[in-house]
């Protein structure tokens, strides 16, 4: 069963199967969002990705910061990210089209963030999102 269906920009439709979601700055004990944080803070979920989902290729969104009108610390300018981090496992149809639809799906753990806690469903999902290239980077398996 899937938690919603995709649209993406290239008229594929995916499931969505699976959701993680957790505070981008949750448990930041000590200093500021800024760049050299960020880059941990993506390159932690990225690992955390491929860890719960070591079968199928990762993709990241790349996220899109925000420089508030802050005093730079530091560290450099104040960057911030959207407040939510998420990895999803999606699934769809096989992408090599000599595959045996019934026996064959393709699927990619995607890492982005965004900034509501809501399920991203249709085409009212991030653009970011529904511009994945899922035939680049989607992984084809047998059931």
């Amino acid at each position: 069963m899937s938690l919603s269906h995709i649209t993406l920009a290239s008229g594929r439709s995916i499931e969505l199967t699976e959701l993680r979601m957790s505070s981008t700055y949750g448990g930041m004990l000590e200093g500021y969002p800024c760049k050299p944080i960020n880059d941990m803070k993506v390159r932690g979920l990225q690992r955390q990705a491929e860890r719960a989902f070591p079968s199928t290729p990762v993709h990241l969104v790349p996220p899109s910061p925000e420089y508030p009108d802050q005093t730079a610390g530091a560290f450099g300018p104040v960057e911030v990210l959207p407040s939510v981090a998420c990895i999803g496992a999606f699934r769809s149809t096989a992408v090599a089209p000599e595959l045996d639809p019934v026996l064959h799906r393709s699927a990619l753990t995607v890492v982005w963030f965004q900034t509501a806690l809501n399920v991203p469903s249709g085409e009212d999902a991030d653009l970011t999102l529904r511009g994945i290239h899922w035939e680049e980077l989607a992984q084809d398996y047998e059931l």
